[in-house]
């Protein structure tokens, strides 16, 4: 398998698991509706470690946009190897998006509310103020990076990481995720995003454009934040 089929399928999965506990806690008659914050917040911490099992080894399972340009830009990734990885991990989130949307195929047109049926697919703010919706996908993923790459540089026991990466996932949902649905990575929110713009979803309503740049925007600065910072904690 090659990087880029990796990355495809690692965000596939990853999108497929996270979405799916989100449709599975949101939509009508399913069997977790209204499970909670903290089934979703558990459910994205479970994706994200088995994403990275499937993955890791071929493609070092980036699977999010920020951290793939982190890496580039502190010189820890190869730069011809960017774009691919970077179509692939967009690509991946839409399939993962179409497979939630089939898998949870008779509860949509059950469900009225169209806001509940668009955070399946993407992050929508508590509050909505630009500026600290902003700031908070910024430190949400400064976060995720910095202490990605502080789990890399420690020592475990073999296929302890991706549990890690895991646990802290669920920490960071559970601590700084009220704000704005911790979107911390711009493909796990555009590809699903464009898939609920596409997709035959009965009464979807909009797909919330004027917001969609905020979960991009603010994980590209965190992740290069979050680099920049484990660069100078590391130097001193």
């Amino acid at each position: 398998m090659s990087p880029y089929v990796a990355e495809f399928f690692g965000t596939m999965v990853l999108i497929l698991l996270g979405n799916g506990v989100v449709a599975g806690v949101l939509l009508k008659n399913s069997k977790a509706e209204n499970a909670g914050w903290l089934t979703i917040v558990i459910g994205w911490g479970l994706a994200v470690t088995l994403a990275i099992y499937a993955v890791g080894r071929i493609s070092n399972a980036h699977l999010n946009p920020a951290i793939t340009i982190a890496l580039w830009a502190t010189g820890d990734f190869q730069s011809n190897l960017v774009f691919g990885y970077l179509v692939a991990q967009f690509s991946g989130a839409f399939v993962g998006a179409v497979l939630v949307w089939i898998h949870y195929l008779p509860h949509w047109k059950l469900t009225d509310n169209a806001g509940l049926k668009l955070a399946i697919f993407s992050c929508a703010p508590a509050i909505r103020s630009t500026l600290p919706n902003l700031i908070s996908e910024i430190i949400g993923t400064m976060v995720l990076v910095t202490a990605i790459l502080f789990i890399g540089a420690n020592k475990f026991a073999d296929g302890l990481n991706p549990l890690i990466v895991g646990a802290l996932i669920t920490s960071i949902g559970l601590s700084l995720g009220g704000t704005t649905g911790f979107a911390i990575n711009p493909a796990r929110d555009l590809g699903p995003r464009i898939a609920h713009f596409l997709l035959p979803i009965p009464g979807k309503g909009s797909s919330d454009w004027s917001y969609s740049w905020i979960p991009v925007v603010g994980p590209l600065i965190g992740g290069l934040l979050g680099a920049g910072l484990y660069e100078i904690l590391f130097e001193l």
